[in-house]
Formats: C-alpha cells, structure tokens, sequence
C-alpha cells in the first residue's frame, strides 16, 4: 500500500541563500591557504578541488529537490489530478524542469573550467579561473530563483494537505454548500471540521477516520459543488470533483430537503444528475438531511418525485460493473445531524455496502483462484437419521437456575454505572477496613501534620498519660503560686524600693537609647573613641562609676592604660614575677646604667619549635610512633593527587581534554599536532 507523505519534503532555499550555503561549505570543507611558492601541479589541484567540490554540492542539493517532489506521472492519478487544480501541472513541470536544466548547466560549467585550470601557468591564472567558474556557477542559481521561490509556495502548501491513501475503504461526501456534510464527518469521526451557517465553509479536502466491524475506514469531507458547467467551476469545486473522479469509495450524497441551505430540492437533483457519471461503479446512498426542520414525508409530491428519481439513478449505479438493480433498502435514507437521529445507521449502511462491493470485486478478480485452489472446507457427512439433541447435565441446569435466582453481587463496576459512570464515581478504599467501629471507616486521618510523622504519636495509653500530665501540671502551678511573688514593694523598705526605682529607671533608658542606635544604625558612622565628643567613653568616668558601685577602679584603670601605650609602641614592663625567675639576667643587668639599654638588652622569650612528631594534647594520637605513621599515609594518599593536580580528595574537576587552541579553526597542511 502507497503512503503519499509530503510533509518529508526538504525546504528549499531561495536562490541568495542557496549560493550562500554552497559557497560557505566549500570555504570550510576545502583547504584556504595557499602560497605562491608552491609548484604548479599543487597549484591547479587546489583550484580544481574547489570548483568540483561547489559543484558536487550544487548537484546535490539540486538532485534532492528534484527527486523528493513527486512526479505527476508517477504518483496516483487522484494526487496527480489533486496537484494540477492546485498549481497548475504545467507550471510544477516547468519549474522542475528548469532545476534540472540549472543541474547540468553547473556540471558543464565545471568540466570545462576544471579543464581549463589543467593547463594553468600560474598562481594569478588560476585563482582566476577558480573565480570565474564560481561565479558563473552562482549566476545560474540566480537566474532560477523564482523557480526555487515557486517551488518553496507549493512546498509548503503540500505539507498542509491531508494524509489520504487513495486504495484503503473510503467513504466521501458530496453536496450542495451548507447541507450538513461537515456536520456528519464531525460526528461519525474525530475530526474538528470547521461548521458555520453560511456556504463554503470548507475550501479543502478534510480526513477523519471510523471503525466498522473492527476495520478502519477513512471519511473524506469534499468542499460544497455548484451546478454549472465544468470549465465554470473553481479550485475548491474541483477538488471535490478529483475525489469523486479517482477514489474507489461509497459516496453519500447529502440532500438538504428542509431547503435552509439556500437551495431547492430541485437545485440539488439537477447537481446530482450532472455529476452522476462520477458515481458509476461505486456504492452510492442519497441522503436527506435536516429533518428535524422537514421530515421527508412532508414535502411537496413534485420534490418527492424528484427525490424518488434520483433513488432510481442511485440503484443503476452499484456494486455490479453492468450497473444491474439491487435491493432499495440502503439508497435513500433520512438522518438530523442536530439530533443524531439516523447518523449512525447511514454509517452502517455506508460501510457495509462498501465492504460487500469491494468482496465482490475480489471474488470476481483472477487472483481468487489461486486462493481457492488452497482452502478446503470440509462437510460432515450424517450416518444415520437419528437425531441428537445436546446433552446438560441436570447438575448444570440446576446450578444455572439456582445461580440465577440468587440476587446477584454487585460489582465495583456496577456501583460505577449507578453512580454516574466512569469520571463521576470514585471507589472508596476504606469500605473493606477492619475497625472495631464501622463508622470510623470513613474518618479522615492525616499521616503528616505541622512536619511530624502522625503514626509517632499514636499512643493506646495516650488519654491516661495526658490525664497524668495535667494533675502534674496542676501541683506545679499551685507551688508556683505560693514561692513566686512580684516586687511591688510592699515588702521593701524605704533605700530599697528608692533603689528599686533607680534601677527601673535606668534599665528604661538603656533600653531607650539602645533602640535609638538600633534605628539609626544603618545611617550613623562608626567613629572612634578618641573623637569621642561628649567624653563618654573615659578613664575618669569609668573610675567614678566603678567606685560608685563599690568596686575599686585602680587595677582596671592600669591595665586600661597599659594596652593603649603599648597600642602607641610603647614596651610593656616586666613584671617583678619575670625577674624572680631570671636571676641571673638581673644581675648583669645592674650594671648598665641606662634602663632604657637595660630593656633593650633582655631578650624577649620566643616561642619554642616543635618537632613534628611530637604529639599534641588533643590531637587523638596514642605516642610519636603513631603520629609518624598517620603523616606517612597522609604523604602517600596526596602524591596521586598532587599529580593530578586534585585540590583535596573531593575535587571532582574534570580538566579540558581539548584545549581550544588545538582543536578549533582550520586544519593547515602541515601536523594537526601543532596549529
């Protein structure tokens, strides 16, 4: 079976950019540097790779264009009538024509430079050469640009058209504008035909597909036909007319009989008697639509004359190839496609008479024969005239009859139906739970709540334990009560609660000024204390208010002005703790006079080195021996990645394998190793 899919079809370029495409592969894919010390043969080899390189392209590229649009001769006579009312056979042909013309102007182009360029003296001459037959190349491409342009349009016009297979059981619709054909295939079939209350609707052939007895059929909506003469008709009429000409389908020919179409009976019988040479040999029904708005009972005797000469033609033209008259159950018949009423039996009708003629035809064909040589159907001869009646156990029948006067259990599918069907009802999961109360089966349980898994929590004994909690909960508030009081200075005598009130006050502008800072904290400077302004910040001050409180500010004070000379540069003094220690350093140090030089001379105790193995409080080592051990793996574990350059053992960094300056660019000739 042929699948015509023309959405394959490559996009083709315009003629600018069809040039600028070849040229820019050739610039990549073929070697730039040249020089003209080089000898000759080299010379003209460079030049000649270039030209045969484009035009291999151009043939390329050209050959596909020609090869994926289908060939009107080739392809089925629907597509190929399908594709001239669309773009004009001639006009393709020339365009193809002309692409093929444009193939073997540019491989001559290139035979006769690459010729040329065999008997170039020098590097000028060729590079000339090599220009020229490019050149001429593009000019050609240029000149077939609205050919390309062409081309392109129908591309992508063919690409919109639907998928039909031409030898597959079809059924098609035909008819007068706005008779209801769009409606039918919308409903039969999944399509998404557009439908509006005005003629010509539909411009183009649309596709849905059906099933009947578990094969597919494909329904093909035709745009609406007028009755006038053929050469009168336009694109869309023609395209209807291609599908009734060339498809082995039932034909359903819609007749509107409640006339709000815009077209009389009469109108539409003269159609049907114009283009009833199309409907030979194919299995048509005529059918009357719309009538929820006029049955067909009720029109006048003069169409209902027309109707019924119309169902005499339909007759002629059946399954039989001499036209012979069969059967009128399925000719005419009555459907509303705004109340459903009889849509599904024209479909049944429509593709069982399609599936009866297309059996015909096969039984009739030559090939028949060769099947029937291998089947044998095989008849059981009777032996004798008694006659044997099937045999049931009688435990058989009484189980059948027992099993149907029993009340049948419901299913989980039969609740659904009773409930609204599938989408409506949801099954319950909790109904089979084994509680010791029905009703809590439905209680909705959360598994997390505020974070915290429920099921941690779930306690038997959990009434009795909170019941603890509370009696104990209520001894300790009562004891709370009694020890606990508040100073409200009831108790306190006249210094303390004047103290108390002090202490309240200040704590109140503390909190005060802290929120003042805390507010202007992100516009307010940082400023050091020796520009302190207001002297708040004072040795002075610190010493009254030590004092104050009892405490004595001296040793403070000291200490205060020893880290700021030493601050300044100053040398803090040894303590007399110092020299108890260092005797002998004292006693030189008598000698000298200057105490300034006697500073100066005493050295300041450095900090002793550590050898490393020596073992460190803290450090989780038994003795040196271990910690020697411990330093050894560590050096061992780290020359691997030392030499990988690994920061520490979680560095996962992949290096660039492919350094740019090695791997991008042009290849010269010389090593690929070195750029």
């Amino acid at each position: 079976m042929v699948q015509y899919n023309f959405k394959k079809i490559t996009v083709v370029p315009n003629g600018k950019d069809f040039v600028d495409i070849i040229l820019s592969r050739t610039q990549r894919q073929t070697p730039t540097v040249v020089h003209k010390g080089y000898a000759i043969s080299r010379l003209r080899q460079f030049y000649m790779r270039k030209v045969k390189y484009t035009q291999q392209n151009f043939h390329e590229k050209l050959s596909t264009i020609i090869d994926e649009f289908p060939r009107l001769d080739d392809i089925h006579p629907f597509y190929g009538d399908l594709l001239h009312v669309l773009y004009n056979k001639d006009h393709y042909k020339l365009a193809l024509g002309q692409i093929n013309t444009a193939r073997n102007l540019i491989s001559k182009i290139a035979k006769d430079y690459v010729k040329l360029l065999k008997y170039g003296d020098s590097l000028y001459r060729c590079k000339s050469l090599k220009v020229a037959a490019l050149g001429r190349m593009c000019t050609v491409m240029k000149r077939i640009g609205p050919s390309l342009a062409y081309l392109e349009q129908i591309r992508q016009h063919m690409a919109r058209l639907p998928s039909i297979d031409p030898n597959t059981r079809t059924i098609l619709i035909c008819g007068y504008p706005n008779v209801g054909k769009s409606s039918f295939i919308n409903k039969i079939t999944r399509a998404d035909v557009d439908v509006q209350p005005y003629a010509f609707t539909t411009k183009s052939l649309f596709v849905g597909h059906t099933d009947y007895k578990y094969l597919r059929y494909q329904v093909i909506d035709t745009p609406g036909i007028l009755d006038r003469p053929f050469e009168d008709r336009n694109i869309i009429e023609m395209c209807s007319i291609t599908a009734l000409a060339h498809l082995r389908a039932a034909v359903l020919f819609f007749l509107d009989v409640s006339g709000s179409c815009g077209y009389s009976i009469a109108q539409q019988a003269a159609l049907f008697h114009s283009i009833k040479s199309l409907f030979m040999n194919k299995p048509l029904t005529i059918v009357c639509n719309k009538t929820d708005l006029q049955p067909l009972e009720g029109i006048s005797e003069e169409d209902m004359k027309l109707v019924m000469e119309m169902k005499s033609e339909a007759m002629k033209t059946l399954v039989a190839q001499g036209g012979e008259a069969t059967n009128d159950d399925d000719v005419l018949l009555t459907m509303s496609t705004l109340t459903e009423e009889g849509v599904i039996s024209v479909k049944n009708a429509a593709c069982e008479r399609l599936l009866n003629q297309r059996v015909e035809m096969k039984m009739k064909s030559k090939k028949i024969n060769d099947c029937l040589n291998r089947f044998h159907v095989a008849m059981p001869k009777p032996r004798d005239q008694k006659e044997r009646p099937p045999c049931i156990p009688q435990a058989v029948l009484e189980a059948k009859a027992k099993e149907a006067a029993e009340e049948k259990r419901k299913t989980e599918k039969d609740l659904e139906d009773e409930n609204g069907g599938a989408g409506v009802y949801s099954a319950s999961l909790k109904k089979n739970y084994i509680l010791a109360n029905d009703e809590w089966k439905e209680d909705v349980l959360p598994e997390i709540l505020d974070g915290h898994n429920v099921y941690d929590f779930i306690d038997p004994d959990i009434l009795q334990r909170l019941e603890e909690l509370e009696q104990e909960e209520g001894i300790r508030q009562a004891e709370e009560v009694d020890e606990d009081f508040e100073m409200d200075g009831e108790e306190l005598t006249p210094e303390e609660k004047e103290a108390l009130a002090e202490i309240r006050k200040k704590k109140s502008l503390l909190i005060q000024e802290h929120r003042m800072k805390k507010s202007t904290a992100e516009s307010r400077p940082t400023v050091p204390r020796k520009f302190d302004k207001d002297r708040k910040f004072t040795k002075e001050r610190m010493g009254r208010q030590l004092s104050a409180m009892g405490v004595d500010p001296s040793k403070a004070i000291t200490r205060l002005r020893e880290r700021s000379l030493s601050r300044r540069g100053r040398k803090r003094e040894r303590s007399t703790d110092r020299g108890h220690d260092d005797g002998g350093a004292m006693d030189m140090d008598v000698d000298q006079p200057n105490k300034k030089l006697r500073l100066r001379s005493t050295s300041r105790s450095r900090s002793r080195s550590r050898p490393p193995n020596e073992v460190v409080p803290g450090e989780g080592f038994k003795d040196s021996v271990q910690k020697s051990k411990a330093l050894k793996l560590f050096k061992n574990s780290a020359k691997k990645r030392n030499k990988d350059a690994r920061r520490g053992e979680a560095d996962r960094v992949i290096p660039t394998l492919k350094p740019k300056h090695l791997f991008s660019g042009k290849r010269s000739i010389g090593k690929t190793q070195r750029r």
